[in-house]
């Protein structure tokens, strides 16, 4: 386990899938990330990696040949190791090995990297090509944070506060978690979407267009706030187990399957390369207030 600590925050992570345990904020006292009760929701903020989401039939299409591959990856369930690390900042690696080359013919290094300045945690991903071909993954965040934030506050007294003026729609996944190619408009008009038990009922909102590159979580009784920042991802998820007293702000870079046909992973939708020999980068960050 690594501990990360300034002024404001103190950040835990784990080596299983490199996983941020904790954002505890020192000046309110607060925990925001979902502490990973298994009775409800056994993870706190899983790392997607090569895949976001579920494939057909949980097996991946490359080369003409087939391989087995889980919904979200095998990156969460994977031990990484600390390559670099100081008091505010710590960098996580996992290459490729026998066990990854059987499902996912890559050889590679996926490596994350955690830093904290003043009220921010940035985690950015770095994928290293270590193959004399294009290589071709998704990649993505799935931090659970508590809602409320308070013990004397409810669910419903929150609301997420896009960057934007947004029309929203989201794209509609099936029981078995695939993409249907069906929409239906979650926000019309404004900036903000209020939290209710019943929002998850049909999965998570997944929006594949939109002009924000922020969201905010948002209470109306005070103004500690949680906002995500992703940049560098034009695509998001957002989810919380029904009833569960959290919820889930996911940059993604990829998608999981729609129903129909298996295809290739260089021709999925959304889906990311990188060169021969070659480094991709990406980022995101939580900022607390």
């Amino acid at each position: 386990m690594t501990t990360l600590e300034n002024d404001a925050l103190r950040v835990t992570i784990r080596p299983k899938g490199a996983e941020l345990t904790s954002l505890f904020h020192k000046k309110t006292g607060i925990e925001h990330l979902w502490q990973a009760d298994p009775a409800v929701w056994a993870w706190h903020a899983p790392n997607l990696f090569p895949v976001v989401g579920g494939m057909l039939d949980n097996e991946l299409l490359i080369d003409g040949r087939t391989y087995p591959m889980e919904r979200h990856g095998f990156a969460r369930h994977s031990e990484f190791t600390v390559v670099d690390v100081s008091p505010t900042q710590v960098r996580y690696s996992l290459p490729s090995s026998e066990k990854t080359l059987a499902v996912y013919p890559y050889p590679f290094d996926f490596q994350i990297e955690y830093r904290i300045d003043e009220q921010v945690l940035s985690v950015i991903y770095r994928v290293f090509n270590q193959s004399s071909e294009t290589m071709y993954f998704s990649v993505g965040a799935h931090p659970a944070f508590n809602v409320p934030f308070r013990p004397n506050e409810s669910y419903e007294d929150y609301f997420l506060e896009f960057q934007k003026e947004e029309t929203l729609e989201r794209h509609l996944l099936s029981a078995k978690g695939y993409f249907t190619g069906d929409t239906e408009p979650v926000l019309t008009v404004g900036r903000d979407l209020p939290l209710t038990r019943d929002l998850f009922n049909q999965d998570a909102l997944v929006f594949k267009s939109l002009d924000s590159r922020q969201v905010t979580i948002r209470s109306r009784n005070h103004d500690h706030a949680v906002t995500v920042g992703f940049t560098a991802f034009p695509s998001l998820g957002i989810w919380a187990k029904p009833g569960a007293p959290f919820v889930c702000i996911e940059p993604w870079l990829g998608y999981a399957d729609r129903e129909g046909t298996p295809v290739p992973i260089g021709e999925k939708e959304a889906i990311q390369h990188v060169a021969p020999n070659g480094q991709f980068e990406a980022g995101f960050t939580i900022g607390l207030s």
